[in-house]
């Protein structure tokens, strides 16, 4: 039975990691959509839920890094979005909330400069986050959430 349980997230993030056409992108997005996986499966198996992010962290991060955009591929994540727009305006609302939260993330212009990457990375690690720099639309969700 415990085979089968380490498995399934396995298995899972064969068929959902890896968004980006570069290794570091694939991996990053495939080991949190693999912990996302493994969650849920530790919630509803013998595993703890820890044990299955863990194991889906894992499987999704190698998945995302050893294979290529060719084998299996969900898009560019926003971060490296070439819609501009769409990125922009993730950058804007997170700007935006790191301001009235008291961070400094300079002018409210959509632009990922260092002043703003500085002011996401004392965010997150303020809110204990993953420390990455990055404006994502669940970061901004994080901070709408802080600022209700």
């Amino acid at each position: 039975m415990m085979r089968v349980i380490v498995v399934v997230p396995l298995v899972l993030s064969l068929f959902v990691a890896a968004c980006g056409s570069d290794k570091g992108d694939r991996a990053g997005s495939g080991a949190g959509i693999g912990a996302a996986a493994g969650a849920v499966v530790g919630a509803v198996t013998g595993l703890t839920i820890l044990e299955g992010v863990l194991i889906g962290a894992a499987a999704g991060g190698l998945t995302g890094a050893l294979t290529d955009d060719d084998v299996i591929d969900l898009g560019d994540p926003i971060w490296a979005s070439k819609d501009k727009d769409a990125n922009q305006s993730a950058v804007m609302r997170v700007q935006a909330g790191l301001n009235k939260l008291g961070y400094d993330p300079g002018p409210i212009d959509g632009v990922m400069g260092s002043k703003t990457e500085t002011a996401i990375r004392a965010y997150q690690s303020d809110n204990k986050l993953l420390v990455d720099g990055r404006a994502t639309y669940e970061l901004a969700q994080h901070i709408d959430q802080r600022l209700q």
